[in-house]
Parts: structure tokens; sequence; C-alpha cells
């Protein structure tokens, strides 16, 4: 045997040794040599192939590290839709969801689930080609995800070749997350370094993955376990969800061991209560229980909706709480001078972050829950929502502790503040003046729902405001690209793009430019009925209250809070600068009543279209009548329900709201006519 020979097969038998220790260390958590003679091997392979480039290969273990920066993630089209999972967040919901798919098979017996924990990571595919991992990608919208296929290379648990008897083609869905005891390492180093840490292990996952340098991402301790199937092919698949996870760990790639089957909804039930009892000592952070109908024939026959399958249900653990104490009050003024009296806290670590604000939402929360300063409570945080203050336990009050009071002054700009009788919320009168209502109007007229400015983000807006360039939206249009390019993470480049956003802003319509003004009260879909009743802005303008009160949806408070508005006048010469620095839009097309099908109906949507954007879908039923509203109650015609559809869903629900999925308000949009 030649020379060449023998080193190409020196390297085969290091890969192969490496990739059997990986397994053992990674799928099965049974390591088989201590970490310095895999730490030998390693050191071997990398300096054969240092010293002979040719015999690199793109699945040895020695690739796992990029070696340079991408210059920004590609998008990936998912063969087969990464869809979401409806929750439950009650006992009920869950036997809710067993009647449902026991109705739907026709069987009277108890239904298998393939039960699991529910990772709070960042959800990915991983599409393998004749056993080689060739993409990867991010969940992003269920249609379109992120290439992340060099960050995924990086995670040692993730094969970069499957072991034998996999199918030609395999579409892995999984989750990457990272184990609580690399995070408390991970942030402990940083700490010492000085540098910024992660406030739990989610956003260190989900930013670790995201990460445009490989480099980065190889050096957190990330982890991934894979649960589902997107595309396959080549290959006869197991009957169960359970046989399923078997097989992947047969191919490699590592699941999670706490995976149970479990017998019908009791006990469904039982693994949650168990899994919630041991959640603290778990090695990872989870959020809930996924439940899935084990056979995997039951699954094709109950199927899908557009936002998810009908046999899997995310069962979600109660908010999580703890106790502090208040340190402090402050109120925080926002777009429409609005006091919101906030916490300060003795910060605390609940639902996986640091705490140390929490909202009181207004006055009449804080009486009717005699909040005081001083006082011990309860906080509560669920996922992302911003944390609150639950209860106070009087018991633990101290003496003198004192009651909280409103100011009579705004905080911010001095003006008078004042509290409508009939309202729980105190106002500042500043209005333009303040400059806490400037920053936020100015935020709320660049948003995407309004003027659409790309670019002109928080922070923008902040330091044009606080250094004098800008204190009205008509003074975003005067804006030069030298000015902005004296900002903050702002060069030449990006003050030139937000320049050109800016210019292209300049053409919108009608009901996006009122919307746009921030009139209180005055949302997306008000702003469309203003529009379509009065067709041009110079009659709106002209209405008083009993005129605006015509217009259909429009009651006395709003009429009033729409002529208020145009009645000051530096917002009515604030509209007339606009307009005088090219602000436009086309005339507004009012359509005749027998082109309007859907006029008397209402209609919410909620959560993401995948084959239309939520902006389309509003557009068009709106110009068939429809009334496009984003909050459900009892008048609500119907809940168009897209991917991730949260609580307004729930809501509809409750008050038996007709609901819709995305296929059929497109069958209702193409036809015209609503559903009976």
């Amino acid at each position: 045997m030649s020379s060449a020979a023998q080193r190409r097969a020196q390297v085969a038998r290091l890969r192969e040794a490496i990739d059997q220790h990986n397994y053992r260390y990674h799928v099965l958590d049974d390591p088989s040599v201590p970490d310095a003679e895999y730490d030998r091997l390693m050191a071997q392979l990398r300096a054969l192939e240092a010293a002979h480039p040719d015999l690199i290969s793109p699945d040895s273990p020695t690739q796992r590290v990029g070696a340079a920066p991408l210059p920004q993630f590609a998008n990936v089209v998912h063969r087969v839709p990464m869809l979401s999972l409806d929750n439950a967040f009650a006992d009920e919901e869950v036997l809710a969801f067993d009647r449902r798919a026991r109705e739907r098979l026709g069987s009277a017996n108890e239904l298998v689930y393939a039960a699991e924990p529910k990772l709070d990571g960042l959800a990915v595919t991983a599409i393998y080609e004749r056993g080689q991992l060739t993409r990867a990608a991010t969940r992003g919208d269920g249609a379109n995800g992120e290439d992340v296929t060099a960050n995924l290379r990086t995670i040692r648990s993730v094969p970069l070749a499957l072991r034998g008897g996999a199918p030609a083609l395999l579409e892995v869905r999984g989750e990457v997350f990272m184990p609580l005891a690399g995070f408390e390492r991970m942030n402990a180093a940083a700490s010492k370094r000085g540098e910024k840490i992660f406030v739990n292990p989610r956003n260190a996952a989900a930013g670790s993955l995201r990460q445009l340098d490989p480099r980065i991402t190889a050096a957190r301790p990330l982890d991934a376990y894979f649960y589902s199937l997107g595309a396959v092919e080549g290959a006869e698949l197991p009957d169960s969800q359970i046989e399923l996870l078997a097989a992947l760990r047969g191919w490699g790639l590592k699941t999670c061991p706490q995976a149970e089957r479990v017998h019908g909804v009791a006990g469904c039930l039982a693994y949650y209560r168990a899994l919630g009892a041991r959640r603290a000592s778990l090695p990872y952070q989870i959020d809930g229980v996924v439940y899935k109908v084990d056979s995997r024939l039951a699954q094709r026959r109950l199927g899908f909706v557009s936002r998810a399958p009908r046999w899997a249900v995310a069962h979600k653990f109660a908010a999580d709480e703890a106790l502090t104490t208040i340190r402090a009050v402050e109120f925080q003024v926002g777009r429409t001078g609005a006091l919101t009296p906030v916490a300060r806290l003795e910060p605390v670590f609940v639902g996986g972050v640091t705490v140390s604000n929490a909202t009181l939402h207004n006055m009449d929360e804080v009486s009717r829950k005699d909040v005081r300063l001083g006082d011990t409570v309860v906080i509560r945080r669920a996922g992302d929502v911003i944390p609150e203050v639950v209860r106070v336990l009087t018991a633990k009050r101290v003496a003198g502790a004192s009651p909280i009071e409103p100011p009579r002054q705004c905080p911010v700009c001095g003006s008078a503040v004042v509290r409508d009788p009939q309202a729980a919320v105190a106002r500042c009168t500043g209005g333009f003046e303040c400059r806490a209502q400037r920053v936020e109007q100015l935020k709320h007229f660049a948003s995407r729902r309004a003027m659409d400015i790309d670019g002109l983000g928080d922070k923008i807006v902040e330091q044009l405001v606080e250094q004098g360039l800008v204190a009205h939206p008509a003074d975003l249009y005067r804006l030069t690209v030298s000015q902005l390019a004296k900002l903050q993470r702002m060069g030449t480049k990006s003050a030139e793009k937000l320049v050109a956003a800016i210019a292209g802003s300049r053409s919108t319509s009608l009901p996006r430019f009122l919307f746009a003004l921030g009139i209180r009260d005055v949302g997306e879909a008000t702003a469309d009925a203003l529009a379509q009743h009065f067709g041009t802005l110079e009659s709106l303008l002209a209405a008083d209250a009993a005129a605006v009160q015509e217009v259909s949806d429009v009651g006395p408070v709003v009429a009033a809070h729409v002529c208020q508005f145009f009645a000051v006048a530096s917002n009515l010469k604030m509209v007339r600068e606009l307009v005088a620095r090219g602000v436009h839009w086309p005339p507004v097309a009012r359509a005749a009543a027998d082109a309007q099908p859907l006029a008397g109906l209402s209609f919410v949507i909620t959560g993401t279209l995948a084959k239309m954007g939520r902006d389309a879908a509003e557009g068009q039923l709106r110009a068939l009548g429809a009334r496009v509203s984003g909050s459900v109650s009892k008048k609500t015609s119907f809940v168009v329900a897209g991917n991730e559809a949260g609580s307004k869903l729930r809501k509809a629900e409750a008050l038996g709201v007709k609901l819709l999925d995305e296929a059929a308000l497109l069958h209702l949009l193409k036809t015209q006519r609503p559903p009976l």
C-alpha cells in the first residue's frame, strides 16, 4: 500500500473512532474513553489534515468550526412547512384535545401518546442527503427560515454524517438549546472578563446559533435534541412516534431522554405533573410538555389545520411567580400622555430572567391591589410578557408603608397631569412639548403599519430627539445624510439608506397616514373607516364631532378625540407641514355598496399567515367592505387564526366566535362569500 493510501486509511480510522466517541458521549450519554484520549485522537487527526489538506472532507470532525464570518443569513424555503403547536394552559384544554382526536378517529378507546418535555430553545431543521448534513435552517415564519448550516455544524451533538440505515433524504426537526450548567459556566466566564452576560438560556441559545461568525457559535455550550421529520425519501419509517425517536437515535441523532409513551389523557396529565415536579432539577430549561398521538397512521388520518397538527398539543406550565419587594414607583409617559406606574423591584429571578421592573398598569390597579412602597409582592412573568405585580402580601407589610400617589406634574416635561374621573389613566397635558410623548409618537409614526420607515428604530429616534434634530414627524423629511451619519452606530451608508427610506415613505395611503398621526383611540380599522367615509383629508378636517360619529363603528368618545386632535393648532400645523414636505397618497377608492359583499362583517386576524401577509389579507377584506379589528368581542363575525395564534384565538373560542383557518380565508376572498 502506498504512503498516500496509508494516510487516507489512517484518517478514515481516526474519523470513525472520533464519530463513535461523539455518538456515545453526546447521544447515548455513555462515554467509552476519557476526555484526554478523545483529545489525543482529535489532535492526531488535525495534524494529519494540516499536513495533507487534500484529505480534509466536509464531514470531518475537525470541520465543525467555520473559518470566517458570513456576510448575512441566506433565506431557506422549507420543503415541508415547520408548523407550530396549539397550546393548552389547563387540564380541560388537554381533555378537549383528546376528545377531538378520538372523535375524528372514531375511537371509543383511550389513545396512546408520546409525551416529552417542551424545550425552551430555538427550533431548527437539518437536511441530510445520502447521510451527509447539507443544510440547516431556523424555523423562521414556518415557510421560510434562515440558513444556519455553518453554525449547526459546530454543535458536537449534531452529527455531520448519519450512521448506517438512514434514508437517502432525511429532513429532521429539533430544538437547539443551552444546558443550564453550560449557561452558568459561560456567564461566569463572561463576568470575569467584564463582558455582557446572557439573561436566560433560551436567549443565549438563539443568539449563539444566529451568529454570522460560526467560530462564536462553536465556543458556546450548545446542544440539540431532535423529535420530528420533514421531507423523507428512500426509507420505510417506524409506525409510532416513540419508535421514530429510537430510529433517530440509531442514525446518530440525539433525542430527549425524558420522552415516554403514555396511555390515555390520564397518562398525559400524570406525565405533566411528574415532570413539573422535577422541572427545576432538569439539566435544561422547559416551558411545558408536548403530547403527540403515538401512532403515525393516526397522525396522518388526523392531519393538520393551517397552523398546527391536529395530533399534537403543547401543554404549557403555569406562569412563573416569585416574591420580591418594591423599592420605588416611577411613572412612564406614553405616546398619548398616559402615565403608567412602574414598580422598581429588588431584583429577582423569575420566568428565566432577572426582573427588576414590573408594570402596575394604572392607578385603579394600584388602588385595587393596595400596592405601597416597601411592600412584599408576588411577581409574575409568563414567556415574553412584561412582568406584573400580581398581589401584595399585606401580612408582610412594614410599618408606615407609603401609599402611591400619581404626580401632579409630568415627570418628564413638568406639564400638568390630569385624570379623567371616568377613566383609570392620568395623562400629561404637554403633548409634543413633552419629550417622552414626542419620542413615542415618532416611534409610532415610523412603525411598519404606519409610515413604515425601515431603519428608523427606537435608538435612532431617541438620539434625534435628544439632539434636537426632530421635534415633530414633519422634521424627519428635512434630515440630511450628514446629520444622520453623526449619530451613534450610524455611518454614511446607513445614513443614506435611512434618508432614502424616509423619502420613500412620502408615498403612502390616507388610512396609513391617519393611523400614523397617533390620534388617541384611532387604530388601523378606525383610520381606514375614516378614510373610506370622508374620502379626503380636507373633508375630515372640516368635519365636526357629529359628522365624524356618522362613520361606521365610531362612537362619541372616538369622534371627540378625532376632533380634539385637529383642533389643536400645533397638530394641524404638523399635518399641513407633512403634506407640504411631500407626503401624499392616491385618491381613496370608495367602493359602491354592491361591490362590498362583506359589508357589516367584522374580522380579527391573529397569528402568522403562511401564504399571504396579514397586511394583504386585511387590505383585501377591507376592499370587500369588511371591518378589520385588533380585538375580539361578541360582535366579531370571524377570527382568522394563523400560525402561533394566541390569546385572541382562545378568547374567540370562549366567546363562540366563528373561526377560519388560512385556507378558509383564501376561499372567502376568492368567492367573496362568507362561510355559513
